[in-house]
């Protein structure tokens, strides 16, 4: 097809930068402690490595979503299908959470590592849509993991399945299989995401002459978006 969504260029770049971001965050914030008294105590000595840490991986989050949707559509099927679903599900409440982490990172410089910490700890006991959907976090990760068999080969597609292993919730920092799972998503996608970099079609005079100007529109809506 030749009008696929995401084009399989966008799905490339996602497959190679987004695991790369999580990786990245992920080893930003390694030194400290796992739970989130520690990451917030973290966020208050060091707040410019920790909100680039957790800014890296939101980032990193987001960029799976063109990532995963161009897995599920290269594998197909039902597994493809159900995996994909799953897994994207599980993206968007990540993001959700870590909106929940920068909401707390506010609350501390504005009111105090006290009142941060109340304010993660009454979250935690809180009822929500997503409290209900977690399991497609870890859960979504191996129904996928078995559709890519075909699409990865056998040590992709289990490189693919650590991803399941990574930790869930507000402010939680980084243990071993936090490292193994950022890893294996980096083994499985970024060598698929550099073969369809390749193997797509070289861009356009005319496509290139549009896309400078509307990159920097996108630069001037994304400056407006911080006014509010």
């Amino acid at each position: 097809m030749t009008n696929e969504f995401p084009s399989r260029r966008v799905c490339g770049v996602a497959m190679v930068l987004g695991p790369l971001l999580l990786l990245t965050g992920t080893l930003l914030r390694s030194p400290y402690n796992f739970f989130f008294p520690d990451q917030l105590a973290a966020a208050a000595d060091h707040p410019v490595l920790m909100n680039a840490a957790y800014t890296a991986f939101t980032a990193g989050n987001v960029l799976m979503v063109a990532a995963v949707a161009g897995l599920a559509r290269a594998i197909g099927g039902v597994w493809g299908a159900w995996g994909g679903v799953l897994v994207l599900v599980g993206l968007i409440e990540r993001t959700f959470h870590s909106g929940v982490d920068h909401a707390a990172f506010s609350v501390l410089r504005h009111s105090g590592l006290e009142a941060a910490n109340t304010f993660v700890a009454n979250f935690y006991t809180d009822q929500h849509l997503f409290t209900f959907l977690s399991f497609t976090i870890m859960f979504g990760w191996y129904v996928l993991a078995v559709g890519a068999y075909r699409t990865l080969g056998l040590v992709r597609a289990i490189a693919l399945a650590t991803m399941g292993l990574l930790p869930l919730g507000v402010l939680k920092g980084t243990e071993l299989v936090s490292i193994a799972g950022t890893v294996g998503l980096c083994v499985a996608l970024v060598p698929l995401g550099i073969k369809w970099l390749r193997e797509a079609p070289r861009l356009s005079r005319r496509t290139v002459l549009i896309a400078i100007p509307a990159t920097l529109g996108v630069a001037g809506l994304a400056f407006l978006s911080t006014m509010g």
